[in-house]
């Protein structure tokens, strides 16, 4: 048996036994999967046909449970597993630790929740709140431009070592606060911080996230002593369409500083038992001596076949100064359970 089978099964045993034990605790196992086909061609990169995982959402299997413990406050845990079913492998990609989605120990009641671990930040939350594509780490230009390899942000789009604060709603408003520390690791020059504010009341909502980082995935480079970014974002539901929009802020301080503005227009539609997506993103980055831009361009229709399953197809161009435009094109189909 595998070591990643075994911790699955044994999470899941334990998960059965929480339940027997105490009669007034609650466990569940949930998750989803995404799988497509697709060309895929990053900037200046060598074009690719595969079978894919994650088009659209990361897949992923999680386990989560509450106990009560009188008096409305509850004990709660979450760990989540990140996969890749095209190949069977475990995380994002090789060497991404087990249960990198979430893995926390808290408390939750009247005053919000508070969690101990592996929390995700709330930037990330934000940006994929508000743009049409959601967590999308191939299609969304937000995602792109913030998350994936070569985005403007340091560090994952969750934080180990962590202590997250989530409060709870109050007339649409909510506060959710994240830091870690870099627990004197090599390549720590100090802790995060980060936070976000949402709203969503009728057919408008909106969010401002921050967050400063001291220490990640690689740690930061040389001449970097930390990293500030500052987002704000907003939706309109006229029915007919919704339209998005984000403005952000990446900076890295320093003796090598580095300023990236990054913008995202975009809109959804309803047709048919689905939606049309539409978004373009936009970035500005400036270094010493060195400007560059980054324009991606992403449409995409997204079928309900159920409640819990649909289908979507896309298709992305992504330019970048200096280098051979890139796009991609997929199909896929997302199950949740």
């Amino acid at each position: 048996m595998s070591s990643s089978f075994r911790a699955v099964a044994v999470a899941a045993a334990l998960a059965c036994a929480g339940a027997s034990a105490f009669a007034q605790s609650t466990v569940s196992i949930y998750g989803l999967m995404d799988g497509s086909v697709g060309s895929y061609k990053t900037p200046g990169g060598v074009r690719n046909k595969a079978v894919a995982s994650g088009d659209m959402t990361t897949s992923f299997v999680g386990f989560k449970g509450a106990e009560d413990l009188g008096g409305g406050v509850s004990a709660v845990f979450m760990l989540e597993h990140f996969m890749r079913p095209d190949v069977g492998a475990a995380g994002r990609f090789d060497g991404d630790a087990f249960w990198a989605r979430s893995a926390y120990v808290g408390l939750k009641g009247a005053f919000g929740s508070t969690t101990l671990g592996r929390n995700t930040t709330p930037f990330f939350v934000s940006t994929l709140v508000f743009n049409p594509f959601g967590d999308s780490f191939t299609f969304s230009p937000s995602i792109l431009h913030y998350f994936q390899v070569g985005g403007a942000l340091r560090g994952d789009s969750g934080w180990s070592n962590s202590i997250a604060y989530k409060s709870n709603t109050y007339d649409g408003l909510s506060v959710n606060l994240l830091a870690n520390t870099g627990e004197n690791a090599p390549t720590s020059k100090g802790n995060n911080l980060g936070g976000n504010v949402m709203y969503f009341k009728g057919d408008f909502a909106g969010t401002v996230a921050y967050q400063s980082v001291k220490n990640g995935s690689g740690g930061l480079p040389a001449g970097v002593d930390k990293q500030e970014a500052l987002q704000v974002g907003a939706t309109y539901d006229f029915k007919v369409v919704k339209l998005f929009g984000q403005a952000g802020q990446v900076k890295d301080k320093g003796a090598a500083a580095l300023k990236s503005n990054i913008y995202l227009l975009g809109a959804t539609a309803p047709l048919g038992n689905g939606r049309v997506q539409l978004a373009y993103g936009h970035v500005e980055r400036e270094a010493t001596g060195v400007d560059v831009t980054r324009k991606t361009t992403t449409i995409g229709y997204d079928y309900n076949l159920s409640k819990r399953t649909d289908v979507y197809v896309a298709a992305m161009s992504d330019k970048v100064t200096g280098l051979e435009d890139g796009s991609s094109y997929a199909a896929g189909i997302r199950l949740t359970y």
